[in-house]
């Protein structure tokens, strides 16, 4: 890499919006690479795979999702690169997902922060989620409260998970 590489700053922007029907495909691959890889120091190979086959890696099953849940998607060069899905009546994330390769790029707090205040602008003042050991400690740094830990099985694995809660404020101008 040459030094005019290095210095120059990233060109790649992400947007933040609802989903379209057309995201879907993206969702699924998200979704299973996330698992696979980006959860791959976390839990076992076995552990992984059973979490992965949960939900199909096809368009249709994530599109059915998007009339369940409000959800917000991350764009990158007019592709899903991450997603939330919010059942806003409960306040709970139902998931949340990133591509593997953009972790620690802020991805997953702004779609969580675009939650918070949907969630606001709704009259709910708090949001929950059942964190993976992946998100869990990440969130506890930003003033989530744990409300304990949960194991799940999943295809005959057990995973574990913690419920984690955030009340939202209203910020007074």
């Amino acid at each position: 890499m040459t030094d005019d590489q290095t210095a120059k700053p990233s060109t790649t922007r992400v947007t933040y919006r609802l989903a379209r029907a057309r995201d879907a495909a993206d969702q699924a691959e998200v979704f299973y690479h996330a698992v696979m890889q980006g959860a791959a120091t976390r839990y076992s190979l076995a552990q992984r795979r059973a979490w992965a086959n949960v939900l199909p890696r096809e368009a249709s099953a994530w599109s059915a999702r998007q009339a369940l849940y409000t959800t917000l998607v991350a764009i990158c060069d007019g592709r899903c690169v991450g997603f939330l899905e919010l059942d806003v009546p409960t306040g709970r994330v139902e998931t949340l997902y990133v591509w593997p390769s953009l972790n620690g790029r802020g991805i997953g707090t702004t779609l969580l922060i675009h939650a918070e205040r949907f969630l606001l602008e709704q009259g709910v003042d708090r949001i929950q989620i059942e964190a993976s050991l992946t998100l869990y400690e990440r969130l506890l740094r930003r003033g989530w409260t744990n409300l304990g830990e949960q194991w799940v099985e999943r295809g005959g694995e057990p995973l574990q998970r913690f419920r984690l809660q955030k009340r939202l404020n209203a910020v007074e101008t």
